[in-house]
């Protein structure tokens, strides 16, 4: 994966559990800082760390109206995405690191 590629991706803290949306133009980087807690936000409180689902876009305006779209759905829509992609919520930080 490249240094600098446009993502969106969603975290779990579990299979069904608390989720979260984000946007980043590194995303090994920004996965590494959710893993090791470096912020003291949602992502620290709620023990969420596990990689479900990513996708990768041209440009960060793109990724930018992405996550705005996916934050506006309701959770069932997003699972189903999850399990679309991922139907086993494996952690996907091991494939990205690769």
């Amino acid at each position: 994966m490249e240094d600098k590629q446009p993502a969106i991706y969603m975290l779990a803290s579990q299979r069904n559990g608390t989720l979260y949306i984000g946007v980043t133009s590194n995303l090994v980087k920004r996965m590494w800082e959710h893993r090791n807690d470096l912020g003291q936000g949602f992502t620290h409180q709620y023990g969420i760390h596990m990689l479900v689902y990513y996708e990768q876009h041209v440009t960060m305006e793109s990724a930018i109206t992405r996550e705005k779209q996916l934050k506006k759905w309701n959770r069932a829509w997003k699972l189903r995405v999850i399990e679309e992609h991922n139907p086993q919520w494996r952690d996907l930080w091991v494939d990205i690191c690769s």
